[in-house]
């Protein structure tokens, strides 16, 4: 996947997509999968806002039995399970527990009977999911003992027990993000990041294309298509404001600012935990009680979330105060007291937007953006050309895709043909049992017998790549140094080569946090990103001038506003580094609920 802008100027697009984010990746693939000659355009990094910054969970749709919104659950669970079979490297199953209190409608038989029309309704979960491992099992439930036998620290003050499922997990949001993408441009789609959309081109009452500046040059070239797809998610209102003149005052939606932290705090087992809030859900139709705050094992760590709250901040500038941070690891000891967090135990803090539905920011009843929104400008304001889709939930981004594209096919110069995304694995995700490419990896990453650490390598390779580590591999097999991880983390030295030659990565900062799994749960040492910048460096062709800049600012990322404690420059190599607040915009797609 190579960053050609020549081909954005010397052709003419069935489908232009404004925004990297899941949303505008899946929108390329499920286009271009279908016959569209497909441009899509990022102003960033692929995926590298509220994408990198979700809480990693692929819904299944449980929660809106509550709502009795059963198309919601049906779209959830359908979505997941697509995922699943798509992408099986880097979406699985997660266990979860949540405990069951008193008689009432918190107790065991209320869960019992919802998660047995669940399982009714979400029947087909299952259907074309080849790995046994990666099928969601039905609910069980647990008696009270066997709850605080997993978590001793749970409130045990009328505890009856608990319900044990499965949801979906994201191993790394940004690779699936890739996944889309590289998908497309395999396909044939022109894709490209550092690239910003300035203006739409409007002949009359349509629009033939946009106006794009190259953020790395900044030469600017036109783009000509039959229909426009704006996924810019929070930045979509401003871009219709200034650029097609449309104003949304009292249309504009809400957004949320989600918050998850990343800790280095492990659960007892590798189980998720449901936490009973104090914050309630105002449109629930069957009130168990309080929202719940999760706790889930991620990649050897623990996230909790997700904290929300009406954001009406800069976009550009999205960002979590100490203060904030105090609270929110107050509020997560109140719900699961075991689990004692501390400042010191938060590695990463990620936070991005999603659309809402409270306009109260300090309401204890909270109203949550139920579908992503979809406006047809033609139907809606008289200009032909031009959609907007701004995402709710990660999850659905795949059928999202399909439904916009469905809504379009009539009016490209040419025949769409039908979907097959929901069938159809993305690149890496082209193999049968993960365990069998785990070992597949292993063998071609160390070939002298199995070493502790190099299976856990093996393990994030398969994870991150899929079938794509074997690419790795060869790289890494071409020079002994590449063959070696980066100080302090997992990563070997041959991906960062790869996410430079391969992967369109542009900067030490889109490898360490939007490429490899280096900078994503954790601060890298000072050491791994001087390693990592220096082979950027080479692999572009930059100056040192050039190199020490993307240093500092990768330095500066990992250390700017609301970090815990500043970057140590002076840390030796593999040593611990600073907790981070890792905070950034949105780009449409999603958080949890």
């Amino acid at each position: 996947m190579k960053r050609d802008l020549s081909r954005f100027e010397s052709g003419h697009f069935h489908l232009l997509i404004i925004g990297g984010g899941i949303f505008g990746a899946a929108a390329a693939w499920e286009a271009v999968s279908r016959g569209l000659n497909v441009a899509l355009l990022e102003k960033g990094d692929f995926g590298a806002a509220t994408t990198a910054n979700s809480y990693k969970i692929a819904h299944g749709g449980m929660r809106y039995l509550q709502h009795a919104d059963i198309p919601r659950v049906r779209e959830s669970s359908r979505e997941r399970s697509a995922l699943i079979r798509i992408a099986p490297h880097l979406v699985y199953p997660l266990p979860v527990v949540i405990p069951t209190y008193g008689r009432g409608m918190a107790g065991k038989s209320v869960l019992r009977a919802g998660f047995g029309v669940y399982d009714l309704v979400t029947a087909d979960r299952n259907r074309g999911i080849v790995d046994p491992d990666r099928r969601i099992p039905r609910a069980r439930f647990l008696s009270r003992d066997q709850v605080i036998s997993r978590f001793p620290g749970a409130n045990s003050e009328d505890l009856t027990g608990g319900a044990l499922f499965h949801d979906g997990q994201m191993y790394n949001p940004s690779r699936l993000v890739l996944a889309f993408v590289r998908s497309a441009a395999d396909a044939g789609a022109a894709v490209a990041n550092y690239c910003e959309v300035l203006t739409p081109v409007l002949e009359a009452d349509r629009v033939t294309g946009a106006t794009v500046r190259d953020l790395e040059s900044g030469d600017t070239f036109r783009i000509t298509a039959d229909q426009v797809l704006n996924a810019a998610g929070p930045w979509a209102f401003d871009w219709l404001s200034t650029g097609v003149g449309l104003e949304f005052d009292r249309q504009r939606p809400a957004f949320s600012r989600d918050v998850g932290l990343v800790t280095r705090k492990r659960l007892p087992e590798p189980l998720g935990l449901a936490c009973r809030t104090s914050t309630r859900d105002a449109e629930t139709l069957v009130d168990r009680g309080a929202r719940h705050l999760f706790l889930l094992p991620w990649r050897g760590y623990t996230t909790v979330g997700v904290w929300h709250g009406v954001y009406r901040g800069s976009i550009d500038r999205v960002e979590v105060t100490l203060a904030e941070i105090e609270q929110f690891v107050a509020e997560a000891n109140d719900a699961y007291e075991g689990f004692d967090l501390t400042l010191d135990d938060i590695s990463m803090v990620n936070t991005g937007l999603i659309l809402f539905g409270e306009e109260d920011q300090e309401a204890s009843s909270h109203k949550f953006g139920h579908r992503s929104l979809v406006i047809d400008h033609e139907r809606t304001h008289g200009i032909k050309g031009l959609t907007t889709l701004i995402g709710v939930r990660a999850t659905t981004a795949r059928g999202m895709a399909e439904t916009v594209v469905d809504g379009m096919a009539a009016r490209f110069s040419s025949t769409v043909s039908g979907s097959r995304t929901e069938t159809t694995p993305l690149r890496g995700g082209q193999y049968e049992r993960f365990e069998t490419l785990v070992e597949e990896t292993l063998t071609g990453l160390n070939e002298n017998g199995r070493d502790p650490e190099a299976e856990l390598v093996a393990r994030a390779l398969a994870h991150g790549y899929g079938t794509d580590a074997r690419e790795v591999l060869e790289i890494a097999a071409g020079a002994p140094q590449l063959a070696q991880t980066l100080p302090g983390t997992r990563t070997l030295a041959a991906e960062v080569v790869y996410g430079v030659r391969e992967e369109m990565a542009r900067t030490v900062l889109d490898v360490l946090t939007f490429r490899t799994d280096a900078g994503t749960a954790e601060a890298p040492s000072e050491a791994a990103i001087r390693i990592a910048a220096e082979i950027v460096a080479r692999e572009l062709g930059l100056d040192t001038a050039a190199r020490d800049q993307q240093i500092d600012e990768a330095k500066k990322f990992f250390s700017r506003h609301g970090a815990l404690r500043e970057f140590d420059q002076d840390t030796a190599p593999g040593e611990d580094v600073s907790s981070t607040v890792a905070g950034a915009g949105a780009d449409g797609s999603a958080g949890t609920g």
